[in-house]
C-alpha cells in the first residue's frame, strides 16, 4: 500500500476517519488515533472563537460598567477614606467588570476580552479619580516601593 500524499512511500497505516493510506510523515496523532492532515485539521475550541459582534458587545458593556463603577467609586470613597478599603473596592470593581463582560459574551474567553476588561478598569479609575482630591497615586507607589525595599533587605 502506498501513501496517498507521498506515492513513493510504502505504509500500512490508514487514517482512522476516512481510511486513506498515510505514511509517518503525514500522520497527525489525535486523541482518537492517527488521522490524515485533512481529517485532523484542528479548530479552536468554541470557547475561544469570538466574533467581532461579541467584541463590540464586550466593549459596550465594559465601558458602561466602568462609567457606573467610576461614579459610584468616587461617591463611596467620600464616605470611607481608608486606603485599604479603597484597594478592596478596586478589586471588587475589577471582578465585577470581568464577570459582566464574561456574561455578556456567553462566557467566551480570550486575550482581547482580557484587554477590554483591563482597559475598562482603567476607564473606571479615570472617571472616579478626578473626584478623589485627597487620594494620591504617588503615595500608593511609594508605599509599595517601601514594602518591596523592606522585603529585599
Amino acid at each position: 500500500m502506498k501513501c496517498a500524499t507521498h506515492p513513493d512511500v510504502e505504509t500500512n497505516l490508514r487514517c482512522g476517519k476516512c481510511g486513506r493510506p498515510i505514511c509517518p510523515k503525514c500522520l497527525v496523532q489525535t486523541p482518537v488515533g492517527a488521522r490524515c492532515t485533512e481529517c485532523a485539521r484542528s479548530r479552536r475550541l468554541p470557547t475561544f472563537e469570538i466574533s467581532f459582534r461579541r467584541y463590540l458587545i464586550a466593549s459596550v458593556v465594559g465601558l458602561g460598567v466602568a462609567a457606573a463603577a467610576g461614579i459610584a467609586w468616587a461617591m463611596i470613597f467620600d464616605l470611607f477614606r481608608y486606603l485599604l478599603f479603597y484597594l478592596v473596592l478596586a478589586a471588587a470593581v475589577g471582578y465585577a467588570i470581568g464577570e459582566l463582560i464574561s456574561l455578556s459574551v456567553n462566557r467566551k474567553r480570550g486575550p482581547i476580552l482580557q484587554a477590554i476588561a483591563a482597559s475598562s478598569m482603567v476607564v473606571s479609575f479615570a472617571i472616579g479619580y478626578p473626584f478623589l482630591d485627597s487620594f494620591n497615586l504617588y503615595y500608593v507607589i511609594g508605599l509599595a516601593q517601601s514594602q518591596l525595599d523592606t522585603r529585599a533587605s
